[in-house]
């Protein structure tokens, strides 16, 4: 089967996301893409040059699957002479509609709108939306309300009911049993520890990850004088290096590790050697560094919001959600005082990893398959 993935960001958790089924996926898989720039611009402009190089393209898929970035239906529109007969299907990594906008954005009810109709439009025409999560799935739909105040007459009265019926959750695949195997045994690995307690961050320092949060809590138990180390591995976005510095200061010494790691193994062994995992996000739709670091064996202290309770066994959601500041300080105090005894839980928990392995391609590549024919054979119908 011929499949076409149309990508006007090609970049981050995007790129790994179309490379990873690429990889792993016996259909032949070919690329239209632009360089991960300036994410409005190509929401704004990047289907009117993806439509023109498509149009040189000697070859015809049998199935377009494009991201949330491509305006699609400026696409097929550009298009129709030679997508006229061709399903598509659309992927919701994210939505501009529920998605947290920075604080120091201006007019952002104005932007919220713009964004939010081009994702709208596209999940119009598409003959199949997929979201990454349940919980972007029904955040997304939840907001249709409010946002159909702003355009009472663009919508007819069975919009939502449609967008519904062909919507469907399609989790992304990832490589974490390949990033396991890309270390040491677990055995190797914790004879290197430090002694002290490894707290880990492992998301980009931004707004929507919440890292003044992650910082006061760390700066409560450092002055109740608990003994603990912090590693802080990710991007450092231009803009936050100012904001990043004044809270690597308040944890001082603490901090043995900061900075976006560009070796995956590297990464590993970070992941590997952390005991406790706090996050304290404010926008997830999936949690791609939640789920790599708990799998690689750090304790998880997650709030009950956001997607992260569908990677967790509901056995364990007493132990590792809270709903408050508090609890969370709580539990990270707990956490870090009983390093030992949360690390051989993990390690030992099979449902846990069951259910993390989950989202390996080595499992999903073949669910993608199936959904993908899916989409060709009743577009058929």
């Amino acid at each position: 089967m011929k499949i076409l993935m149309v990508e006007p960001f090609f970049g981050g958790s995007h790129k790994e996301w179309i490379e990873g089924f690429s990889n792993s996926s016996s259909f032949e898989v070919d690329l239209l893409t632009l360089p991960a720039k300036t994410w409005k611009k190509r929401m704004q402009e990047g289907a009117v040059t993806l439509a023109e190089e498509f149009n040189k393209k000697i070859s015809t898929p049998e199935l377009i699957v494009a991201s949330d970035m491509l305006n699609l239906e400026t696409f097929l529109e550009l298009t129709r002479s030679r997508t006229r007969n061709i399903p598509t299907a659309i992927y919701f990594h994210e939505n501009q509609m529920t998605y947290p906008w920075s604080p120091k954005e201006k007019d952002v009810e104005k932007k919220r709108q713009e964004f939010g109709l081009i994702n709208l439009v596209s999940a119009k025409v598409a003959v199949k939306i997929f979201f990454n999560s349940k919980y972007h799935m029904d955040s997304f739909f939840s907001a249709l309300p409010e946002f159909f105040k702003s355009y009472p007459r663009l919508f007819e009265p069975r919009f939502e009911a449609m967008l519904k019926a062909k919507s469907k959750v399609l989790y992304p695949g990832m490589d974490i049993i390949k990033l396991k195997k890309s270390i040491e045994s677990r055995e190797s690995i914790e004879s290197e520890k430090e002694a002290l307690p490894l707290v880990l961050w492992n998301h980009r320092w931004e707004y929507d990850k919440n890292p003044a949060e992650f910082c006061e809590a760390l700066s409560v138990l450092a002055k109740e004088g608990l003994d603990f180390e912090v590693a802080i591995l990710g991007e450092i976005p231009r803009g936050s290096e100012r904001e990043f510095l004044k809270y690597k200061e308040r944890l001082g010494g603490r901090v043995i590790q900061s900075g976006f790691l560009k070796s995956r193994e590297e990464y590993a062994k970070w992941l590997s050697r952390a005991d406790v995992l706090p996050v304290t996000s404010v926008h997830d739709f999936f949690g791609f560094s939640v789920v790599e670091a708990i799998y690689m064996g750090a304790w998880p202290i997650l709030p009950r919001r956001l997607a992260y309770p569908e990677h967790i066994p509901e056995r364990l959601h007493r132990e590792v959600f809270y709903e408050t500041f508090e609890e969370l300080v709580s539990m990270l105090r707990c956490a870090i005082k009983n390093k030992k005894k949360n690390k051989e839980k993990i390690k030992k928990d099979r449902e846990l990893k069951k259910s993390l392995e989950r989202y390996d391609w080595s499992f999903l590549a073949k669910e993608y398959e199936a959904e993908f024919e899916r989409v060709v054979v009743e577009n058929i119908k």
